[in-house]
């Protein structure tokens, strides 16, 4: 069971889906004053790929081709010039697990609690005004290198400063690796783990989505509401001390 007396946090991933546009308008960000200077070295070595990239090159780092590539192009000519409007990170992201998250029904207390590691931006609040982007933890940049290794440290350090906080892990592999898991850190991280009833891991529409249901359950009735979570074929236990959401249909 988790310690209630410490403030719960969700680690969510971001989505490739998100609703353009936004305002020009400034807030400071829960992170910025930590993660500023290393979200400059990001768009700098975006900079450097749209100046000196091909455009085959840039579309296998941003990950679009088409009519999704001009808009990607577009929003990381904004971010780059400092131009680009921002919207709260909560409105922005549109994936499946956000969707199924509803965080248009939060209290902001509950989206502040929502922490969302990124390419882009290293580590956000649901909270935080971000831009329109394109930009996995899986690329490399120019000047940079890979960018979950560049972001890599400096996510765990910004964590462990938090004091007081424990972290609920819901992200993939991918979000996950960003993070040192060092072992001041991994003792404050509470790992959910997602399993389908033969016992392999999941993924697809209904794997995403469920997680998007326990972040909102964690939220609303903390992290052992897990236990005894009923959500279409998926059940919710704490075994062992250890987190569990199984999908419990047949295939």
């Amino acid at each position: 069971m988790v310690d209630v007396s410490s403030v719960v946090y969700v680690l969510l991933p971001p989505s490739e889906s998100k609703e353009p546009g936004g305002r020009h308008t400034t807030s400071p960000g829960f992170f910025d004053e930590a993660l500023d200077a290393s979200r400059a070295k990001v768009r700098d070595a975006l900079a450097t790929l749209l100046s000196q990239a091909s455009s085959d090159e840039v579309s296998k780092v941003l990950k679009v081709r088409g009519a999704l590539l001009e808009r990607a192009l577009h929003a990381t000519r904004q971010l780059v010039e400092r131009r680009a409007p921002v919207m709260p990170a909560w409105q922005r992201y549109s994936g499946v697990v956000w969707s199924h998250l509803d965080p248009g029904s939060l209290k902001d207390r509950q989206r502040r609690r929502i922490l969302v590691p990124s390419g882009l931006y290293g580590l956000s609040s649901a909270t935080d005004l971000i831009s329109d982007y394109r930009l996995t933890m899986k690329v490399a940049l120019p000047g940079l290198g890979n960018v979950a290794s560049f972001w890599r440290p400096t996510l765990a350090d910004v964590l462990e400063q938090m004091e007081g906080g424990r972290f609920v892990n819901l992200l993939p592999q991918e979000h996950h690796g960003a993070i040192d898991h060092r072992e001041g850190l991994a003792s404050r991280v509470i790992d959910v783990t997602f399993r389908r009833a033969g016992g392999d891991g999941v993924a697809g529409h209904d794997a995403k989505a469920v997680k998007g249901i326990v972040a909102r359950r964690i939220l609303d009735e903390g992290i052992d509401a897990i236990d005894g979570l009923r959500w279409g074929s998926w059940r919710g236990r704490i075994r062992e001390g250890h987190y569990e959401v199984r999908d419990t249909s047949r295939r």
